[in-house]
């Protein structure tokens, strides 16, 4: 495993503001980050990526010329193969403007104002996307675990992949929404199911359900990723039959816990 540590990560921070970005800035120095060049649009920011690769983006959500999708998009075209974590700061809460940035894969999503405990939490998932720590497990071997993604999001299964990748698992397959996945539940048998909930055709609550009615596959563990907030729809979802639930975007180390312990106490 190769130990990074926040003062080894080099960050562009995209924020228009001056003030902003002074303070973030101080901010990141507090967490042990130096290594930080700036841009205030989306332009500036595509011709720093053009010059040097860092290790995260941090962007605020508008830019003059754009805002943190646009630029997010540039990156995947253009920058996919380098799987460079994106982390957007915004003050917005509406659960609709911020429907495509959890759908993407983003590492974090940060209220502005964050606090110590917001930034660190968000630094920690990315040195966990970019320091990979296979899982130890008693009754399993990570590499040998058959695993099931599904996601209607092509972005959000790349990211799932890779956190997957990152614990050493190797045998994982795909499906786009519930539909499909019960396709390949009709030919493949599967350790674990990752699935999100919001799905056309069928939703990862109707997939779990249909999951704990069948003979062959009522005991794999499935853990769902939602970016759903409402406390009683999630309750609902809980009855659902899943193992656990944790929130889009995630914590990389949050996900290698609950597979851990569905694992281990399955």
């Amino acid at each position: 495993m190769n130990d990074l540590l926040s003062t080894d990560l080099t960050i562009l921070l995209v924020e228009p503001s001056v003030t902003q970005r002074k303070i973030i800035a101080k901010e990141l120095q507090d967490e042990g980050v130096q290594n930080i060049d700036f841009a205030d649009s989306v332009s500036s920011a595509i011709n720093a990526l053009n010059q040097n690769l860092p290790d995260l983006i941090i962007c605020t959500l508008y830019l003059a010329d754009g805002d943190a999708l646009a630029l997010l998009d540039h990156v995947h075209e253009h920058f996919s193969e380098h799987q460079l974590p994106f982390m957007l700061v915004s003050s917005e809460t509406r659960r609709k403007q911020l429907e495509a940035y959890k759908q993407s894969g983003v590492v974090a999503i940060l209220p502005k104002p964050f606090t110590k405990e917001h930034l660190g939490k968000a630094i920690n998932a990315t040195l966990d996307l970019l320091s990979p720590q296979e899982l130890e497990l008693e009754l399993y071997d990570i590499q040998d675990l058959r695993i099931l993604v599904v996601d209607d999001s092509m972005l959000a299964r790349n990211h799932i992949q890779r956190v997957l990748q990152n614990l050493g698992a190797t045998r994982i397959s795909e499906a786009e929404n519930g539909a499909q996945a019960l396709s390949v539940l009709n030919e493949s048998m599967f350790d674990l199911i990752v699935t999100d909930f919001n799905m056309p055709e069928v939703n990862g609550q109707e997939l779990t359900e249909a999951i704990r009615r069948s003979d062959e596959h009522a005991h794999v563990p499935v853990l769902m990723v939602t970016s759903e907030a409402n406390e009683t729809h999630l309750a609902n979802v809980a009855q659902s039959g899943v193992n656990a639930m944790c929130d889009k975007p995630f914590e990389p180390n949050i996900v290698k816990q609950l597979i851990f312990q569905m694992l281990e106490q399955n």
